[in-house]
């Protein structure tokens, strides 16, 4: 009785979404669907809200390492590659629409795109973004990864990569897994080191953007550069 209870359970909530889309789901019906596609005939709801008990959000769950995942219980390491693959699936979305599009309408926009590319890295990482002179989209490179609250970043290497990629100029991000997206004295002194060795190349800093899961920072947006 109990798994046929499941089965409809589960057969009502793709009803749902299939009629009126995702907004008709709270979250953790969101995760639970996605869990009905990798745990079979077991009601996944104490799992699903575990999960939201812990990453907080349905993307947070998305970016959750795979070791993280597998310490909640009821979640193997199927299930937590599940997670991971669905992750990638959406990075790859997302670059594909960045790609066609070839720009970015805001840091909110480009914060979106970093936090797909940076999934995953539990310590920091500093990813550039080259763009051309109609500031489209070149290549997006992640330049270095450090420990999980400090990242060592080499600007020639940034800008050995934009003279190879003829890109004029370039937005950098950086990652802060504690989840608190306040510019740090050091992340304020490598982006003024950064614009000026760029600039004596004439190659234009827009904007460096700090990241989390749930936030970000824009140093252009704040008037720091």
């Amino acid at each position: 009785m109990k798994k046929e209870q499941d089965v409809g359970h589960r057969e009502r909530l793709r009803n749902r979404f299939e009629k009126s889309g995702i907004e008709s789901l709270q979250d953790y019906e969101v995760v639970e669907l996605l869990l009905t596609y990798a745990i079979a005939r077991k009601d996944v709801k104490p799992i699903a809200k575990n999960l939201l008990d812990e990453f907080g959000t349905i993307s947070g769950i998305l970016q959750g390492n795979k070791e993280k995942l597998s310490k909640i219980k009821g979640i193997s390491d199927k299930t937590a590659l599940f997670f991971n693959f669905i992750k990638d699936v959406c990075s790859e979305n997302l670059s594909d629409e960045i790609q066609e599009k070839k720009t970015f309408s805001s840091p909110q926009s480009v914060a979106n795109y970093a936090r797909m590319k940076l999934a995953g890295y539990k310590d920091e990482a500093f990813l550039i973004l080259y763009l051309n002179v109609k500031n489209h989209l070149l290549d997006s490179i992640i330049e270095a990864n450090g420990t999980v609250n400090k990242v060592v970043v080499y600007p020639r290497n940034i800008a050995r990569n934009a003279l190879r990629l003829d890109a004029t100029s370039i937005i950098a991000i950086h990652n802060h897994p504690s989840g608190i997206c306040t510019p740090s004295q050091s992340d304020k002194d490598l982006t003024k080191t950064l614009s000026n060795a760029l600039n004596t190349l004439d190659i234009n800093l827009l904007d460096h953007i700090i990241v989390s899961t749930a936030s970000y920072f824009s140093f252009k947006e704040q008037h720091l550069m």
